[in-house]
């Protein structure tokens, strides 16, 4: 059996696509579209390096694993994988990083980068959050740890990662409050 979907990726309209029953969104990404950044680290949820984030009508966001759900679940949705962060010119080459690439980048965060894709759309919607609701500067370490706490990192122990992330929070007006 298969079914139609249809959905916005990295805000491309894709579909209707007829992909078979059963078919996880990683697979979906990688097989249907050649969209390989995000990455499958252990097929049962728990690493968190296959996240997407989910965008909703009202601007609210969530971070969603890709190895444990089926692309029906994201039909009609609209989708931002790692290789939408970055902004490109009109041939598609990237002319500048997203902040949080960037701050990933300048803090060495990563070694082999299979987490990177699931750290960076999770610390996006991270600073998306504070945008719209900033904290209190004491509690940026907290806050982070509660995000980016379930990922798992097999080479640099966390710490560039969080390291860069309170940089960027910190540094970034309006996150923080004053």
């Amino acid at each position: 059996m298969s079914q139609s979907i249809k959905l916005t990726i990295n805000n491309q309209a894709i579909g209707p696509i007829d992909v078979g029953d059963g078919t996880m969104m990683i697979e979906f990404l990688h097989e249907y579209l050649n969209l390989t950044g995000t990455k499958f680290g252990c097929g049962a949820g728990v690493c968190h390096a296959c996240t997407v984030i989910v965008d909703d009508e009202q601007g609210m966001s969530e971070v969603v694993r890709t190895c444990i759900n089926g692309v029906e679940r994201f039909n009609g949705k609209r989708i931002r994988t790692v290789e939408g962060h970055a902004k490109q010119n009109a041939q598609g080459e990237i002319t500048a990083l997203s902040p949080v690439q960037q701050t990933f980048l300048e803090h060495f965060s990563f070694q082999c980068g299979w987490c990177t894709s699931g750290f960076v759309n999770e610390s996006t919607a991270l600073i998306e959050r504070l945008e719209r609701k900033p904290i209190a500067k004491d509690q940026v370490e907290r806050v982070i740890e509660d995000a980016l706490g379930e990922h798992v990192c097999r080479c640099t122990g966390y710490v560039k990662y969080y390291a860069g992330m309170k940089d960027l929070i910190l540094k970034t007006k309006g996150l923080t409050l004053s």
